[in-house]
């Protein structure tokens, strides 16, 4: 092993580590990790169980990823993380790993940014390009697509999802799945309509957000049944991918739409 690691770090000799990585002072590296090129691991961070991290990633001091889930039902079944490449994960951000009841993985997309103190649970599925505010707290079996911002002192209950592109208010609890391209907010969330400004930023075509106003509209300002506006969303804008993506966010729904 290679790898520019400090004399201070205690590492695990069946850990894969690549010789590219750097590891700074006291960090602890189980077993069954396996960390790729380019990473940098700053002090202090802890790496448990089967923790298998992408390229390019970077882990700040205190941080703690696979360790046990805090499941009452968690028998120390052999489950794990899996995060992908050009990751940043400040300081103290916690991620468990999954449990049986799950996947038996919780998962880290590309390109994220967890805040310190941001937290994702076990089972947890997050996609890529996401921000996690600080101390943002994912409950277990949540889902985040791409591109979704969850602000800072956020609860989000389990097993709900986050869509695409989707914003969510700092100091906010998330009950009910939020709708991708919109922002929520509140201590118990509701819509505040689409999040334009996001959607520019990101280069969304005007024609695009049009589309995805009225059909924003019709789901949620006019007094429709969701089935009926659902059926007339898709009548209209079959032609449209993102108004196509809300709605089968929408359709696969299980704890009830945020509104």
């Amino acid at each position: 092993m290679s790898a520019k690691i400090h004399k201070t770090a205690v590492i695990s000799s069946k850990a894969e580590i690549d010789d590219s990585v750097e590891i700074g002072p006291y960090c602890i590296i189980g077993d069954d990790a396996v960390i790729s090129k380019g990473c940098k691991l700053h002090s202090h961070v802890v790496i448990e169980g089967r923790t298998i991290i992408g390229k390019n990633c970077s882990v700040f001091p205190f941080a703690s990823i696979g360790l046990a889930p805090q499941d009452l039902k968690y028998k120390n079944e052999k489950t794990g993380v899996r995060i992908g490449s050009n990751n940043v994960i400040r300081e103290y951000a916690t991620i468990h790993r999954g449990s049986v009841s799950g996947t038996g993985f919780t998962e880290l997309g590309d390109s994220n940014f967890m805040m310190a103190y941001s937290h994702l649970a076990h089972d947890c599925k997050i996609g890529n390009h996401n921000i996690l505010a600080n101390a943002a707290t994912l409950a277990g079996h949540v889902l985040v697509q791409d591109f979704a911002f969850v602000g800072g002192l956020v609860a989000v209950h389990q097993n709900t999802r986050i869509g695409s592109y989707a914003m969510v208010g700092g100091f906010s609890g998330i009950g009910q799945d939020i709708p991708p391209f919109t922002m929520a907010s509140g201590a118990r969330a509701k819509l505040y309509g689409l999040n334009v400004v996001g959607l520019k930023r990101h280069g969304f075509a005007e024609e695009t957000i049009n589309k995805l106003k009225k059909a924003y509209k019709i789901l949620f300002r006019e007094k429709r049944t969701l089935q009926d506006a659902l059926k007339t969303i898709k009548s209209e804008y079959s032609d449209c991918a993102e108004v196509m993506h809300l709605v089968g966010f929408i359709e696969e729904n299980k704890r009830g739409i945020c509104r």
